[in-house]
């Protein structure tokens, strides 16, 4: 990796963006290590959650802007090419199948923010700053317009695709796009104390809690999702996960993957 440093600590990796000098800005570079990371990591069964964060002032200040020079000159096909790769790692990141915790300092920017919004859990710092500030460059927040208004809403959407404004990390919390603001100091802390409460559920259950709000989220309730839910549970209950955990409940135990 050259535009990541990965660090694994037993059961957590913790991926940061890691080009400070140009606040963790995105490139070609930087998105095919991304794809392959939330891959590989997604993949290996040791994990169990993954943190992402980035190195230096910022978390994500949007495109890099040499790598932007060298699209002014793209043709149309060249567009659309590179525009694919960047959905492909956004949907490497969002179907991952561990649970992400994005940890948000500085600037988000663009491109950062839909790398924000396919987080599962999102803690940012006072004084971040988020802004879809394509508009002002006369293009649009398009590839990462799925992820932004599922994790943004429609209606503040509405607003800051068309506007570009920034808005501060207490905007954001309130419109439920972060789910905690905390001090600078304190953001790794409660990165941790999420991580912990990861780690100590089910790993199976954590995976399939994912795939349940992905699949039902904004689905009309028909009788083949009632079905498929009862599916679900009766799956998980029958798994030897689901009743090592509700013997071990029973017994007033800790379950066997917490020892």
């Amino acid at each position: 990796m050259t535009t990541l440093d990965i660090q694994i600590q037993g059961p957590v990796a913790r991926v940061f963006l890691n080009r400070p000098e140009v606040r963790n800005a995105f490139n070609d570079g930087v998105i095919a290590e991304l794809t392959d990371a939330f891959s590989r990591l997604g993949a290996d069964p040791a994990l169990r959650a993954i943190v992402l964060g980035g190195h230096g002032k910022a978390f994500c200040a949007g495109a890099d802007l040499n790598w932007m020079r060298a699209m002014a000159g793209y043709s149309w096909e060249e567009n659309r090419a590179d525009a694919e790769r960047l959905a492909a790692m956004l949907w490497a990141g969002h179907s991952c199948p561990l649970p992400v915790v994005g940890r948000v300092h500085g600037d988000c920017y663009a491109g950062g923010v839909g790398l924000a919004a396919i987080c599962d859990v999102l803690v940012a710092a006072e004084g971040v700053h988020f802004c879809l500030s394509e508009a002002r460059l006369g293009l649009l927040p398009a590839t990462i317009g799925p992820y932004v208004v599922r994790a943004l809403g429609e209606q503040a959407s509405r607003r800051y695709f068309v506007t570009a404004e920034r808005f501060d990390a207490a905007t954001a919390k309130a419109l439920g796009f972060v789910h905690e603001v905390v001090p600078e100091d304190a953001l790794d802390a409660r990165v941790d104390a999420i991580v912990a409460t990861l780690v100590a559920n089910g790993p199976a259950a954590v995976q399939a809690c994912k795939r349940l709000v992905h699949d039902v989220a904004g689905m009309p309730i028909t009788p083949e999702l009632r079905a498929d839910t009862a599916r679900r549970i009766a799956d998980i209950r029958a798994s030897a996960e689901g009743r090592e955990g509700v013997q071990a409940f029973l017994d007033k135990r800790e379950p066997a993957w917490r020892a």
